[in-house]
């Protein structure tokens, strides 16, 4: 390969493009340079891509870098003469990932892609709204399944927009356009700063998008490993002022069953998920681990302890974000293979509300227990308005207007910590919940640290050592 140091860079020259039915061509911006006496050239649509084509010529020159002669460029350069526009990647890498992505990963996907879009503009002539650029890039844009679809007329023209002024991606070579980026991924779309859960996701897609970049040779290296920047800090452990206590849980299940529509209760979803909710409290499935259980997966005695196997899941992401249309995406276990089961002990309550819900309300023709009243899947907004509901009847003023069982995850939250303030230990509860024994004990903090006091006595006693006194 034939190189040289022989390189001359010339500023930017304007040029208009030929006029066309009495209406003036359009202007592009020309970078002009030589390798080995060889002049070469390259247009762009904006002044912006024009600019950091040349800046990049300029760098190596000064750098002292080799060029090659074959096509003009620097030997750190390996991409194609044309560099690759920031939205056209995003797409691209949107579209690599769909096939295999669960739904709400697709929808998480697109909105890291749109928010860190709006950091790589070139241009504000002409920029459609902040809002419509948003809907045209997570409506369509970056939707795989919708893409080529129809689309407003708003929406249109937002997307010719983005298609000509998006940076290259070679820009995020540049720590200032990642950092740029990044401070982007940290706000939401009101400016106001955005959730520490949320930034962690957005910044971890963004790794990943970067990583692909490099692999198609669009960047040499992934500038987010050296970044120095404080993401938002993230509190994983729960708040134990959510945590329901024995008596408040089967008041609150009562509520639930005791609700009522016109005085019908068969017009109310409430009585169809008592069990739902027990199962969450009792056993401690997750909301769409709840949502997929099915009359197979009950190995029930008449009473007593009995054992759920659950092997399916069914969150809610959204009908253009799944293949079959749904809002309910079915999916394996969170964290496992396609088909492995996971085995919940289901206690004695639990196993009366099952019986009790079967024999009332019958199954799905495909066995599940829980749906809605015309027997499709329940919507995360009825299981809300049902909990809220409970929650007002069953609970104080003060303790509804309280963090108290707020969310229904909480009553899973309720049920593991009932599993370790049991004793039972960390490994055992860990495999029941569903996830890593690291991830519990972060989760799980306060209350693990509330039991020491508990474990210090049991010690005492096998030491034979007197009890400490209050």
């Amino acid at each position: 390969m034939e190189t040289t140091f022989e390189v001359r860079i010339w500023q930017l020259r304007e040029k208009m493009g030929r006029s066309q039915n009495g209406k003036p061509g359009r202007k592009s911006y020309v970078v002009r340079w030589s390798v080995g006496g060889k002049e070469r050239s390259k247009s762009y649509a904006t002044r912006s891509l024009a600019d950091s084509f040349r800046s990049m010529l300029v760098s190596a020159q000064k750098a002292g870098e080799a060029f090659r002669v074959s096509d003009g460029l620097p030997l750190s350069v390996g991409r194609d003469l044309d560099d690759k526009p920031w939205f056209s990647f995003a797409q691209e890498y949107i579209d690599m990932k769909w096939p295999r992505a669960a739904a709400k990963s697709r929808a998480g996907n697109a909105d890291t892609m749109a928010t860190a879009t709006l950091a790589m503009l070139t241009s504000a002539r002409g920029k459609p709204e902040d809002k419509v650029l948003r809907r045209a890039m997570t409506g369509w844009a970056f939707n795989t399944k919708r893409r080529t679809g129809d689309k407003p007329r708003d929406v249109e023209k937002a997307l010719r927009w983005l298609d000509g002024n998006t940076l290259p991606v070679s820009r995020l070579e540049d720590p200032a356009v990642v950092r740029r980026v990044l401070e982007q991924l940290a706000l939401r779309m009101d400016g106001k700063p955005a959730g520490a859960k949320t930034v962690a996701r957005k910044r971890a897609v963004l790794y990943n998008a970067l990583e692909y970049a490099v692999e198609r040779r669009l960047l040499r290296v992934n500038g987010l490993r050296d970044i120095k920047w404080t993401a938002p800090k993230e509190v994983k452990a729960i708040d134990k002022r959510v945590v329901i206590n024995p008596e408040q849980a089967r008041r609150l299940l009562a509520a639930v069953g005791e609700q009522r529509v016109d005085g019908q209760p068969r017009r109310s979803s409430g009585p169809m998920l008592v069990a739902f909710f027990g199962a969450m409290y009792y056993s401690g499935l997750r909301p769409e681990e709840a949502a997929m259980l099915r009359k197979q997966d009950l190995q029930l005695p008449s009473s007593g302890w009995g054992e759920l196997l659950i092997s399916e899941t069914a969150p809610t992401a959204g009908a253009a974000w799944t293949d079959s249309g749904k809002r309910r995406d079915r999916r394996q276990l969170k964290q496992r293979g396609k088909g492995e089961i996971r085995h919940v002990p289901c206690p004695p309550p639990l196993t009366e509300l099952l019986h009790a819900h079967i024999e009332r309300h019958g199954t799905a023709g495909d066995g599940r227990l829980f749906r809605n009243l015309v027997g499709g899947d329940i919507a995360e907004s009825t299981v809300a308005r049902v909990w809220d509901k409970a929650r007002k009847t069953a609970l104080t003023e003060a303790e509804y207007t309280s963090v108290l069982g707020k969310r229904p995850y909480d009553l899973r939250h309720a049920c593991v910590s009932t599993w370790l303030a049991a004793g039972v230990p960390s490994t055992q509860v860990a495999e029941w919940a569903g996830h890593s024994v690291a991830v519990l004990h972060q989760i799980y903090a306060k209350v693990l640290a509330g039991q020491e006091d508990a474990a210090r006595e049991r010690i005492n006693r096998v030491l034979g050592l007197p009890r400490e006194l209050d």
